[in-house]
């Protein structure tokens, strides 16, 4: 199994970015994917996840700003970060997991997931 996270890089507040996640290597037509951030001296944290039949899920800081999608024939996942804060200047991770509970709670719970990106640098100022 591999995710190979791109697309971070330093940006000004209000700017925008497109995170992409490459998967391959497992279920993936039943696999539930999602991102999650780190921030030094914080713990891993959810903010985006999107089920095997399309729903989503976001962190409440992110809704109406961040925007999960994936294209299949491609295998990626994908982060559209709009309106960029501070705040949101973390490690960005992409993850693939079987579905288990429903996707709000696999967000709180990042044990629940099964496979792990080596992340990608968001930077914001």
């Amino acid at each position: 199994v591999q995710l190979v996270e791109s697309g971070g890089e330093p940006v000004q507040a209000g700017g925008s970015l497109r995170l992409s996640c490459e998967g391959s290597g497992y279920d993936k037509p039943n696999y539930c994917m999602g991102w999650y951030r780190q921030a030094p001296g914080k713990e891993r944290e959810g903010v985006a996840a999107i089920d095997t039949d399309g729903s989503t899920s976001y962190k409440d800081s992110v809704k109406g700003r961040f925007t999960i999608s994936q294209d299949n024939t491609k295998n990626t996942l994908y982060l559209q970060m709009n309106d960029l804060k501070p705040e949101d200047t973390a490690m960005y991770f992409c993850a693939s997991g079987p579905p288990t509970g429903t996707l709000a709670t696999m967000l709180r719970k990042p044990q629940l997931w099964l496979n792990w990106g080596q992340g990608t640098q968001v930077t914001v100022s």
